[in-house]
């Protein structure tokens, strides 16, 4: 072998050497290899996040921007300023975009009244467009006034890349020169991070939210001439074609800016995830990248009690009591610590007291609250939270395990001079 042949030898050995360990390192560094511009995996009890890529980047959103209108029709329901038998008449902006189906619509009459209910199971199931604006146009006037709300809405919720131009998540090309906020060609843009926030926050405080984004499919105005059939958009659902044992909400949506999305949730056993997908290729990809990361989330996480009721954290098993028939009184967990964590990975958790008060004051109830317990994770994975409170939602509250009665007159004297003696017989030590 001549010299230069020897060096091109080892030069394309090199070479294949350095791809290997790219290859490698690209596996390793993303095991899920998600075929999206953006992807997240959150628990939902906790927000702490199992899996990210690309996750703050704001993105087109498409219709999983109807989340947000979801959560403040929802909102307006809970506080009794609409129900869901109200009724409303179509503005003319949201008649015009109903008729347009190339988009997801269903038909809207101008001579016709809608109930609430109606309108948000077109939005919900359906996706239909025209729908959302007529609640939109419901709740607050215009839809330039519900952006507005809209806005303020996600910036009380804790979202921090995001800007909404409109309620549905169209671009506003698509608006007939009518929309509300941003540019002709504008869309609602949010990360994968506060996409799966704005999920997380409306299964906090609206689960009810699942009881129609769960529905396969519905006829619209059935019995009437505009009966039409709303088949979901989330073909996870266990009924449907890439139907996935658990999944139960919660939106889709696509533009050609926005690509193909999709925010799902799953429920099995006592484990419920948040998945988000953004930008994928086509409608089979973005269910299909769902699953890679529902299957990651349920396969190698689990939900494991780490502390029982009634523990004692042996460093600290209980609290000095002023003014009590007792001087100390225990105190341990008022219910189990139990956390998803990574499978085999409990070794990694130490249970760690945070007290509100060094020491009680006589009377103390039996059940008193006085501190948390925590499970510091201490093994080699750097964990996330969607929200600052994350950590506090992984801990039990500690509390006291009997009653102190505060000490009669007789027995506060003699305490008195007991600390009195102990205190005097330090400061002669110290003399020493």
């Amino acid at each position: 072998m001549t010299r230069s042949k020897r060096w091109a030898t080892l030069f394309l050995i090199g070479t294949l050497l350095i791809a290997s360990t790219l290859s490698t390192w690209a596996q390793t560094s993303d095991p899920l290899r998600i075929q999206a511009e953006a992807a997240i995996l959150v628990d939902a009890a906790s927000g702490m996040i199992l899996y990210q890529k690309n996750a703050d980047q704001p993105l087109a959103m498409a219709s999983m921007s109807k989340i947000l209108t979801e959560y403040l029709i929802l909102e307006a329901i809970n506080n009794q300023q609409i129900s869901w038998e109200d009724t409303t008449s179509i503005s003319e902006y949201a008649y015009r975009v109903s008729q347009n189906l190339s988009l997801s619509n269903v038909p809207l009459r101008r001579n016709e009244h809608y109930t609430i209910r109606e309108l948000y199971e077109a939005m919900a199931i359906y996706s239909a467009n025209g729908a959302t604006i007529a609640l939109a146009e419901v709740l607050a006037g215009s839809e330039t006034e519900f952006v507005r709300l809209m806005n303020a809405k996600a910036k009380e919720l804790g979202m921090k890349n995001f800007t909404f131009v409109n309620s549905t998540g169209l671009n506003n090309k698509d608006l007939f020169g009518m929309h509300p906020a941003g540019t002709a060609d504008a869309e609602n843009l949010a990360s994968a991070k506060d996409t799966a926030l704005l999920a997380l926050r409306i299964l906090q405080d609206y689960p009810e939210v699942l009881n129609v984004a769960s529905i396969p499919r519905k006829t619209f105005r059935p019995d009437t001439p505009d009966a039409i059939r709303m088949d979901n958009w989330n073909w996870m659902l266990p009924e449907l074609i890439y139907g996935y044992e658990g999944i139960d909400g919660l939106k889709t949506g696509s533009t050609a800016l926005a690509g193909y999305c999709f925010t799902a949730t799953a429920q099995r056993n006592d484990r419920r995830l948040i998945s988000v997908v953004m930008n994928s290729r086509s409608y089979a990809d973005r269910f299909q990248e769902t699953k890679k990361l529902l299957d990651y989330g349920f396969n190698n996480f689990e939900r494991k009690e780490l502390v029982p009721a009634g523990y004692q954290v042996p460093e600290q098993p209980d609290l000095p009591v002023q003014k009590g028939r007792t001087n100390r009184v225990g105190i341990a967990t008022a219910k189990p610590l139990t956390l998803l964590i990574r499978r085999g990975e409990a070794e990694h958790y130490q249970p760690q007291v945070q007290l509100e008060t060094e020491r009680l004051t006589a009377p103390v109830t039996k059940g008193q609250q006085v501190g948390r317990l925590v499970a510091t994770y201490t093994g080699p994975t750097q964990y996330e939270y969607l929200t600052a409170d994350g950590p506090l939602r992984e801990s039990v509250a500690l509390v006291t395990t009997a009653e102190v009665e505060k000490a009669g007159f007789v027995r506060l004297i003699l305490q008195q001079i007991r600390a009195f003696f102990s205190w005097l017989a330090q400061q002669i030590r110290g003399l020493f």
